[in-house]
């Protein structure tokens, strides 16, 4: 999406890109450059998906989840973008502060004032067969988001010093399977 978005807005600017980078010089091409890009240019695509298991309800830090899961892949990416997705409808992903566990209890209790379960029983919500936390669980999570984007930088998630990945849990049944593992889908992008 960032790179369709530059081109939009660049469009010569992508097309001398691409035209450097083709293996078939276009007639417009007076750059006198290689049509082979050095393999450090070349952009590289990882993608994998993982399942974590969060123990209950509320927000859990995972950053340690994620980087076992892709300490390969970039650790020899110099520069890119790390895209993270749940791919459920009653959980979501944020970065905060991953040093005082308080801090994930009290954004549970946050949440849980923002959209109370008491909605599901009031007449406010009519998606109500699943149980007291599914709607308010589907709220919560349009309103903190499926998806992650993290900067790469020399090998590493570019997170803060007090930045941690939360896997926030808003059910407490996790969905129809009674547990609450949840799939992650991440895409690395990145240059060496």
């Amino acid at each position: 999406p960032a790179l369709a978005a530059f081109c939009l807005q660049n469009p010569r600017t992508c097309l001398q890109t691409f035209a450097l980078f083709s293996s078939t010089p276009t007639p417009n091409n007076n750059m006198s450059m290689s049509s082979n890009p050095p393999t450090s240019m070349v952009p590289r695509w990882h993608q994998k998906t993982i399942s974590i298991t969060a123990p209950s309800r509320g927000c859990h830090l995972v950053t340690s989840d994620i980087h076992k899961a892709i300490q390969d892949e970039i650790s020899t990416i110099r520069i890119g973008m790390c895209n993270l997705f749940i791919q459920h409808t009653s959980a979501s992903l944020t970065v905060n502060e991953n040093a005082d566990p308080d801090v994930r209890r009290d954004l549970e209790a946050a949440l849980n004032k923002i959209v109370p379960a008491a909605w599901n029983r009031d007449g406010t919500f009519r998606h109500t067969m699943e149980g007291d936390d599914d709607m308010p669980g589907h709220v919560k999570t349009s309103l903190m988001g499926p998806s992650l984007n993290i900067p790469i930088s020399n090998g590493r998630l570019a997170l803060g010093t007090w930045q941690g990945v939360y896997l926030n849990e808003h059910r407490d049944q996790g969905g129809w399977g009674g547990g609450h593992t949840r799939n992650i889908v991440i895409t690395i992008q990145g240059q060496s």
